[in-house]
């Protein structure tokens, strides 16, 4: 068994559509626009697959996008996060798709997730994928925990995934156990400290640091300013990360990406998860998170054009994104080459 990295061939990415049943419907338009500009971002480089209730609806927001790139399926949803509901697909030992369906939890009870936590098996029986399904239902696990570098390597968080309210029966050891049976990794790297104002998933790897191409380096978000609350969490992670090693032994490459400028809801003043690290790698592309912060997105940018020099980096703000506190990545889930029946 083997978890593919994010950079591998990718077919399709999943979104689900923000509506008026979500906690989005008092910016319903706004972060529309958002998700539109999304699609429209994804479009060149994967088809997109959007689960909604009003498939019509969305299918005239996407007229522009061709076709054959865009499926839209009818379904119920509670929110939009599809990073953590979707699939997480694994490849087997003879080259077959398992499409891994993992209880969704709200993120430790904190939201409904009734619908969410049903859309991969329904997905599966509509016939979508062509990857078996894997039932997992048993483990609580979001894809934004989890970071693979394809060749058994996963980096996680340990506040995320020792969260009580997830698989709170089982300890460290046994949690690490069942990752390396689901996902054939023979090296979990635990991070232990790293965490942003307003976010809800207790630090999920995504928000903090990633592994990108070719697995031996890591992203990761970077604080210089010891006024900032998050500079002693992050300077402890940055610290902790300079202390891990790939499979082979050899310190990673450790690229730091800036913390965007403290950007607070306008309506509740409390502060969101603004992250560049929040990117998805998709067929030779990188969409990137970035909030209208000149200098902030610039760097981010050029950090990444010069570290990924093969890659097309491509922007897309995602100010809309935070105002419920996810991003980019947290909305898309990849679905390997080779996922669709159609």
């Amino acid at each position: 068994m083997r978890l593919p990295a994010e950079w591998e061939s990718t077919e399709a990415v999943l979104l689900s559509w923000p509506h008026a049943g979500t906690d989005w419907a008092y910016m319903l338009d706004e972060v529309e626009n958002c998700f539109v500009n999304i699609a429209t971002a994804i479009a060149p480089y994967a088809r997109v697959v959007i689960v909604a209730p009003d498939i019509d609806h969305v299918a005239s927001k996407l007229q522009h996008i061709p076709a054959e790139r865009l499926i839209i399926c009818p379904m119920p949803t509670n929110d939009t996060w599809a990073r953590d509901f979707g699939p997480i697909t694994t490849i087997d030992a003879e080259g077959r798709l398992i499409v891994n369906d993992f209880k969704f939890n709200g993120w430790g009870l904190k939201f409904a997730a009734d619908k969410d936590n049903l859309i991969t098996s329904r997905l599966c029986k509509a016939g979508l994928f062509t990857g078996l399904r894997a039932n997992r239902l048993g483990f609580v696990l979001e894809g934004g925990s989890i970071e693979s570098d394809g060749e058994g390597t996963l980096l996680t968080t340990s506040e995320c995934l020792m969260s009580p309210n997830r698989n709170g029966s089982l300890n460290r050891d046994e949690i690490e156990d069942y990752l390396k049976d689901a996902f054939g990794v023979t090296k979990v790297l635990w991070l232990d400290h790293g965490a942003l104002a307003g976010d809800d998933t207790d630090s999920h790897i995504d928000t903090l640091a990633r592994l990108v191409p070719p697995g031996d380096v890591i992203f990761y978000t970077g604080c210089n300013d010891p006024d900032d609350e998050h500079y002693p969490a992050l300077k402890a992670m940055a610290e902790q990360l300079a202390t891990f090693t790939t499979a082979s032994g050899k310190p990673y490459t450790l690229i730091e990406l800036p913390l965007p400028d403290a950007v607070y809801d306008p309506d509740e003043g409390i502060r969101l998860p603004a992250t560049y690290a929040n990117f998805l790698i998709v067929n030779g592309a990188v969409l990137l998170p970035v909030y209208n912060q000149a200098m902030k997105d610039r760097q981010a940018i050029d950090t990444l054009r010069v570290a990924l020099p093969d890659y097309e980096i491509v922007p897309v703000d995602c100010r809309a994104l935070i105002r419920q506190h996810g991003s980019l990545h947290c909305v898309t889930m990849q679905l390997p080459t080779g996922s669709l029946t159609i």
